[in-house]
């Protein structure tokens, strides 16, 4: 089917449609062999909390923004190839329901659809898109994924030394290898993670020794990836949106 609708006209004018949708500020969708399999709102777990997603699933590609007017404008457009995707269940929980996480060398995320038929689309779609990437190219699937950060409203405290609390001044800030919610001495240090930027990142100081060590694999979150606890508000949740790539996500 997919290649049945690769040169069609009706799937070049709607992959044209979603460009025009991103505007300007949004990378050209249109080449050859691309198709446009599906689109919908999901729900995107963010630091300071859950927020309103587009996103397309193509072919090749999972593209998503932030939603200016729906079916109509978006911006913050976000392109994440398929053949570096993996995509895990989340158990219900509260009022998280319906979600999966999408994990990736550079970013990895949780997200959440309306119903849990929804969820099992999404989910066979990419997995096929994934597998049929992956068979194409002969490559293996991913065994490397940037940590899922945990949310800034499931710490009141430092997750490293379980003692500083955080305030306006005693600001929130993520560990980019665990993904835990860290005071600023306990993430003073600084190490270079190629999969997810070019220069040195902040992380803990416990992810710093295992990394200096050699110890790659021993710095995994010991959390699991699956969230199990729903976020909750906090009226003194503090975001470090200076350490943050995209402050509004």
């Amino acid at each position: 089917m997919v290649d049945r609708l690769a040169n069609s006209e009706a799937n070049t004018r709607r992959i044209s449609i979603v460009e025009n949708c991103f505007g300007a500020a949004g990378q050209p969708l249109t080449i050859p062999g691309r198709v446009l399999i599906g689109e919908g709102v999901l729900t995107k777990l963010c630091r300071k909390k859950p927020k309103a997603r587009q996103f397309f699933l193509f072919n090749d590609i999972l593209v998503y923004g932030n939603i200016v007017i729906q079916k109509k404008k978006y911006n913050k457009q976000h392109i994440i190839p398929l053949e570096n995707v993996t995509i895990d269940s989340i158990q219900d929980e509260g009022d998280l329901r319906n979600g999966w996480l999408i994990k990736t060398p550079t970013k990895s995320f949780a997200v959440y659809a309306a119903t849990a038929t929804e969820k099992s689309e999404w989910m066979n779609h990419i997995n096929k898109c994934v597998s049929d990437l992956l068979s194409k190219s002969g490559k293996t699937p991913s065994n490397e994924h940037a940590a899922v950060w945990v949310p800034d409203s499931e710490a009141t405290v430092c997750m490293r030394c379980q003692k500083a609390k955080f305030t306006p001044v005693n600001r929130r800030h993520h560990c980019r290898k665990c993904g835990f919610v860290v005071c600023g001495p306990c993430s003073e240090k600084r190490f270079l993670l190629p999969s997810q930027s070019s220069k040195p990142v902040r992380i803990c100081d416990f992810c710093y020794h295992l990394l200096s060590s050699g110890e790659m694999t021993a710095c995994q979150s010991t959390r699991s990836d699956s969230y199990s606890q729903s976020p909750k508000s906090s009226l003194n949740d503090v975001s470090d949106d200076d350490d943050d790539e995209d402050s509004s996500d």
